[in-house]
């Protein structure tokens, strides 16, 4: 083994620190994301599911799991709540028959949209408390070194996951006239199948 290249104060008051800055962070997150959800009736497992699914087109129960950072079983669980509420649809590949896979049906794709266009009708405190950072360097905070230690704690494929996700993102939304709209990613599924 070799030899610690830290104190075990420093340690200690390094994950301290940032447990509950992380907390912290959470609680605020959490009560904004609560808010804007709340009018269409969702909880925030099964809108971060819509979400992934959404970005994702035809991800896997497993890449929810992972990407969404939930046991494999609350990824399907709540999948199968949206699937009934008409939201999401399952299905195999014809070449891969192991896997599940979800996608987003029309009307969970009007759901989204929806939200989308109304993201503004909530309070959003973590939006504010970086609003300053904003007024002054010109750009909201970047997060390379957390998103470093976020790769070094779930790997390169969350990473991957969570990249994929973002850059639909932003194909997806556009800003026209000072609101969201949308652009559904196009999807072709190797079974042939439409949505």
């Amino acid at each position: 083994m070799s030899e610690q290249e830290y104190s075990i104060k420093e340690a200690m008051i390094y994950t301290q620190r940032l447990a509950q800055m992380s907390k912290a962070l959470w609680k605020a997150v959490e009560k904004d994301w609560q808010q804007w959800i709340k009018p269409y009736d969702l909880n925030i497992n099964e809108h971060h599911i819509l979400w992934i699914a959404y970005h994702l087109q035809g991800a896997t129960i497993s890449d929810i799991a992972k990407f969404g950072v939930m046991h494999v079983s609350t990824a399907f669980n709540f999948s199968k709540k949206l699937e009934q509420r008409g939201y999401l649809k399952f299905f195999k590949k014809d070449d891969d028959r192991r896997n599940t896979y979800v996608l987003v049906t029309d009307e969970g794709e009007e759901l989204l949209k929806e939200m989308t266009e109304n993201y503004f009708v909530s309070h959003h405190t973590i939006l504010d408390g970086s609003l300053p950072i904003k007024n002054i360097y010109g750009k909201f905070p970047e997060f390379l070194e957390v998103m470093s230690v976020i790769r070094n704690v779930y790997g390169e494929d969350f990473m991957e996951i969570f990249e994929r996700g973002f850059d639909s993102l932003g194909e997806t939304f556009n800003e026209s006239d000072g609101r969201i709209t949308t652009t559904p990613p196009e999807l072709k599924l190797a079974s042939g199948e439409d949505k």
